[in-house]
């Protein structure tokens, strides 16, 4: 999953984590690091986090959303509208939901 989310956002892993860790650290340029840590059960109830994502500038919502499903994650909703808002519901590739909106230049 940290693999996932490193590509999703476009930051690496941290490089003391070495595969097979039960845990990796994604260090981001502003505010707090990421850590995933790997848990026998799989995921049953709602996430206990909830990330929305944007585009950033030069791209688009719709380009980011088929992107990320290019990474390998799954639109299960589409709240997108005509005008522009809404958001796309997605899983990563453990069933994890998260949302895209649109960046503010969409706006």
């Amino acid at each position: 999953m940290a693999t996932f989310w490193s590509q999703a956002l476009g930051h690496p892993l941290d490089p003391d984590d070495k595969p097979g860790d039960p845990e990796a650290l994604i260090r981001l340029p502003q505010g707090p690091p990421l850590l995933f840590l790997a848990v026998p059960e799989p995921k049953t109830t709602k996430n206990r986090l909830h990330l929305d994502l944007c585009a950033d500038p030069g791209t688009t919502r719709e380009a980011e959303v088929a992107r990320l499903q290019q990474l390998g994650a799954t639109l299960v909703e589409d709240r997108r509208n005509p005008d522009g808002t809404g958001w796309a519901v997605l899983h990563d590739p453990e069933g994890h939901e998260f949302c895209v909106v649109r960046g503010d230049h969409e706006r």
